[in-house]
């Protein structure tokens, strides 16, 4: 050795945000920021110097982190609060099944919402303790439910063919694609 002792970088603010971006698809909240001790000035900063971009009270996007096509569904959850969760039609677009297309994304909160959400979100109430799971890092109602929920909105053969996919796919139970079935035929 040289003697020398190497000089270690302290990690800034912004290198603390970006864990939490790259696990949220860019996507940086007021109150994951302040679990890991980044108060919201500073984020505030941050923006201001074009290292963040404000997408809506409480919630910013770091533009290095490369945009995905699952982003809306993302920022929809992140935009309704702690709890919430994607809903019915929704849930099967996420995942491609059914081949939807939903106008508006549809999210479940177990309580109320008191923030403003854009004209192509829709929040809904939803049981206290809904179950819930997650496809590809969004929190979303279980498929099997998903499916049934869009009974009425989506043609019955082409829930038949999600049902069928996600089986596939082992997001259903033999037993709920089976129980899926005979709904969907009744």
């Amino acid at each position: 050795m040289n003697g020398k002792v190497p000089i270690q970088r302290r990690q800034t603010n912004r290198d603390l945000l970006r864990e939490i971006a790259y696990d949220n698809r860019g996507f940086v909240s007021v109150p994951a920021a302040a679990e890991i001790g980044v108060p919201n000035i500073e984020l505030a900063k941050l923006a201001a110097r074009g290292h963040l971009e404000h997408v809506a009270y409480g919630l910013y996007r770091m533009p290095e982190i490369p945009r995905s096509p699952d982003d809306q569904f993302t920022e929809a959850i992140l935009r309704t609060g702690e709890h919430a969760f994607l809903r019915g039609e929704s849930v099967l677009a996420l995942l491609g099944l059914a081949d939807v297309n939903p106008t508006r994304i549809t999210v479940g909160v177990p309580g109320r919402v008191r923030r403003s959400v854009p004209p192509w979100m829709e929040v809904t109430r939803a049981a206290e303790g809904a179950q819930t799971t997650f496809y590809n890092g969004v929190r979303s109602q279980p498929v099997s439910e998903a499916i049934l929920e869009s009974i009425g909105r989506i043609p019955r053969d082409r829930l038949h063919d999600a049902a069928l996919h996600a089986r596939r796919e082992g997001w259903l139970t033999a037993s709920e694609a089976e129980h899926i079935q005979k709904v969907l035929s009744s």
